[in-house]
């Protein structure tokens, strides 16, 4: 007699916080895919990129009732998350890392500050595939048609040979457009494109007469050119980019050998 497939067990977080609308639909849509453990942090922790928490102990909350019943939320980062699930946390490794949906973009440089693709990264550090999904605009508009489409995606993941690829664990970030589900069958597979500098810091005065500064937004567009994850949006499709973390640059590093800076 045949032994029932295994299902897929599925860990999913987030940066915008277990209360995040993003999260909710998420979960939703993906729970038919597999089993599904939700480790997300307390608050709202985006820009946190993949930093931990070493100063203080973190402690592991569970919801009870209501739709988020069975959610665990994690006084901590986005990284702190999925570190604790795979360090001990949880009984065996997950066989899919997801996060988001993140409310706004993660293209070109946003994804080096990014809480939803860290949340991703660290399930790659540790051996597990990672999908980071972010919606373009803020505000949950469609945001139930952007879950139906990561479902696709998810699905498409767990069905394919491209979850471990040469031996690594495959990293998607994928941004999708606040748009009807009907219009979101268009998927293109995209490098990172890249941002002007971020806009000037807005400094103002406290109460008290300080001064204090607030960070400005992100730069435009400066490489949107065809496959890139912006050219994909602005053609109205789903950007899927594939990413590394190999931050080596090896062609200089080849460069710097011939010219003398390796002694000794």
């Amino acid at each position: 007699m045949n032994e029932p497939l295994k299902q897929p067990h599925i860990l999913i977080s987030n940066d915008d916080g277990y209360l995040a609308p993003g999260l909710l639909a998420l979960v939703n849509a993906i729970r038919p895919l597999g089993k599904v453990t939700v480790i997300a942090p307390e608050q709202n922790h985006s820009g946190a990129s993949n930093s931990l928490t070493l100063s203080r102990p973190l402690s592991i909350h569970r919801v009870a009732g209501g739709e988020r019943d069975g959610f665990l939320f994690v006084n901590g980062t986005p990284t702190d998350c999925v570190h604790i699930a795979m360090t001990g946390f949880l009984d065996e490794k997950p066989d899919l890392v997801v996060s988001g949906i993140n409310q706004g973009e993660n293209m070109g440089e946003d994804t080096l500050y990014s809480g939803t693709v860290a949340a991703a990264i660290e399930g790659v550090m540790f051996g597990v595939p990672g999908i980071a999904f972010s919606q373009i605009d803020k505000g949950w508009s469609r945001i139930e048609d952007a879950a139906k489409a990561a479902h696709d995606i998810v699905a498409q993941m767990l069905v394919s040979k491209l979850a471990h690829s040469e031996g690594v664990a495959t990293l998607l970030n994928v941004n999708i457009p606040n748009r009807p589900y009907a219009d979101l069958y268009r998927w293109r597979v995209t490098r990172l494109g890249n941002r002007h500098h971020s806009q000037p810091v807005v400094m103002q005065k406290s109460p008290r007469g300080e001064d204090i500064y607030w960070i400005g937004a992100a730069g435009h567009a400066k490489d949107s050119s065809e496959g890139t994850d912006f050219h994909a949006i602005d053609e109205g499709c789903i950007s899927i980019t594939p990413m590394q973390l190999d931050l080596t640059h090896h062609a200089r590093l080849a460069a710097m050998r011939e010219n003398g800076w390796t002694r000794g």
